[in-house]
């Protein structure tokens, strides 16, 4: 089977010839700061979410995990957001317009206001997007944004640069592209591309997002962020389809105890687990059928190589570690719950690409693949007498933990020592974007569906978000290419030629390609299983 069940290319394509398109809200699900009884829950519609992480920031320009933009999605709106099945639909643009060559887009802004009743307009988009881009923001995710005109020489700080967007009145916006982009629809309903409340943050500067001085122009607002213990949304009364918002609070409960996690869902002290312990899945199966869910999902377990860290610039070394790793056995004896072993670092099925380009020796035993791995390392001058050494590093989670104690003894097999050393989520992260690391447990989640989302993590202009520090010429010349090329399949043989350079230097080790696994309480509505696993709580309700 594919990794992607079905993918958003043909709702692109319509949205990209449709001249307007409309979002009918239905509902929503909220939380409370501390574990409700059953008497209290029914005095208000209380989500209780167990997060599998501590989000990083209120601020839409400082997210790039998935744990925290499922908080940012409920209290943004982007100019399209995610339908109930995770589809782009229309969100604070009502209707948009797109020119012939696909190079510019007029969108319509919705009349709507942020929650403390200042009208939101087409110039607070552009502010959102010269805020992410000045090279002063220091925002890791700027590179997204560079399909629109100037804002890569902007993000470069290249002197004299203009953004190509246009307020043509309040509630008009037209967008310039450097290139037609199947995907830029869909990559709207991404936190890079919100709005931001201009008189709020030109008041308060980066406090703008303390619970006291918040505003924002979705569904729900933030009340409370303890740090590590949870955050607190409450309804955004002032929300444009506020009539339709079913649940009044949602609350973001943080766990890298995937166990604990699970123990406070069966007690009835949480209504959703974001993620489950893969090691507990048969019994799961066996008596939680009715809360388990598990589906496909648009993303790609790897381990990056800080390639400008001796001795890992010798891709022989990059090599014989990828080929020493099981993937079969982490996916089938390890996890347990469906995960592909990944052999690409683009999931098969992604939209506007075709087949993946996979690593040469795919189909190879994996007796042959740790003879050739031991081959290459005697090459490059490792062995019994001078082993290769080094850190694992990965966040604290029972899963990555299983993951990286295999990958220990499969790199035993070739005469390989790894230490493992583990930090919160937080930490981790922030450590692989400075390149404080030698291997690191790592995922990436579509933003769109898209290869380019994919393979962007190893263009050198990406950034921070490239972990490994990858530096490949002949891999950027081919990116660009695909950037300006027009024809989709054209474009998709670019990226695949761009995907085989990347295989054949391994400065990412693909491990698995994932499933969105957690557990569901069946008294929750409106909840559909879907590709890039996301469940905003507008469209949710909770039954009595």
């Amino acid at each position: 089977m594919t990794f992607i069940a079905r993918t958003r290319s043909g709702l692109v394509d319509g949205l990209l010839h449709s001249s307007r398109a409309f979002l009918v809200g239905t509902a929503i699900i909220a939380s409370s700061m501390t574990f409700l009884s059953t008497t209290d829950a029914q005095a208000q519609k209380v989500l209780r979410v167990g997060n599998d992480g501590e989000p990083q920031s209120m601020d839409p320009h400082f997210i790039s995990t998935v744990q925290t933009s499922r908080i940012s999605d409920d209290m943004f709106l982007g100019l399209l957001t995610y339908g109930p099945d995770g589809e782009p639909v229309a969100g604070a643009a009502e209707s948009w317009d797109v020119s012939e060559d696909g190079k510019t887009y007029t969108f319509k802004i919705r009349d709507h206001t942020w929650s403390d009743g200042v009208p939101v307009t087409a110039q607070d988009f552009i502010a959102g997007w010269e805020r992410l881009l000045a090279p002063e923001t220091g925002a890791e995710y700027a590179s997204l944004l560079y399909i629109i005109e100037g804002a890569e020489d902007i993000n470069s700080g290249k002197e004299g640069a203009k953004l190509g967007a246009n307020a043509l009145d309040d509630k008009t916006l037209e967008v310039k592209l450097t290139a037609p982009a199947p995907y830029f629809l869909a990559q709207l309903t991404h936190q890079t591309a919100f709005a931001i409340p201009r008189h709020t943050i030109e008041k308060f500067g980066r406090d703008w997002v303390k619970a006291e001085n918040i505003v924002v122009n979705g569904p729900y607002k933030l009340e409370e962020w303890v740090p590590n213990v949870h955050s607190k949304l409450v309804k955004n009364d002032a929300f444009y389809d506020a009539a339709n918002v079913a649940i009044d609070e949602v609350v973001y409960y943080n766990y890298e105890d995937l166990t604990a996690m699970q123990n406070r869902f069966r007690a009835g002290e949480l209504d959703v687990t974001r993620m489950i312990a893969s090691e507990q899945i048969s019994w799961l199966k066996d008596n939680m059928a009715d809360s388990l869910r598990i589906a496909p999902y648009a993303g790609i377990y790897y381990v990056a190589i800080r390639t400008n860290k001796e001795p890992f610039g010798d891709v022989r070394i990059r090599k014989a570690l990828s080929l020493a790793i099981n993937r079969e056995a982490i996916t089938d004896s390890v996890l347990k719950t469906g995960e592909i072993p990944a052999y690409s670092f683009v999931p098969p099925g992604t939209g506007n690409y075709g087949e993946p380009s996979y690593v040469s020796w795919k189909d190879q035993s994996y007796a042959d693949n740790l003879a050739e791995a031991k081959k290459l390392l005697a090459e490059a001058g490792y062995g019994p007498d001078k082993p290769l050494k080094f850190t694992l590093r990965y966040n604290t989670q029972e899963n990555n933990k299983r993951f990286a104690i295999a990958a220990q003894n499969m790199w035993k097999q070739i005469g390989v020592e790894a230490e493992l050393f583990n930090a919160e989520g937080k930490i981790h992260f922030a450590d692989l974007k400075v390149g404080d690391f030698e291997l690191a447990r790592a995922g990436w989640i579509a933003d769109y569906n898209d290869a380019q989302n994919f393979l962007f993590l190893g263009e050198t202009r990406t950034g921070p978000l490239n972990y490994a520090a990858f530096n490949n010429a002949r891999f950027d010349e081919l990116m660009l290419a695909a950037e300006q090329e027009s024809d989709l399949k054209s474009r998709a043989t670019l990226m695949q030629q761009a995907e085989a350079v990347m295989m054949e230097e391994q400065p990412y080790i693909p491990i698995f390609y994932y499933v969105s696994k957690q557990l569901v309480s069946p008294k929750i509505e409106g909840w559909i299983d879907n590709a890039p696993d996301r469940h905003l709580t507008r469209w949710l309700d909770l039954k009595n």
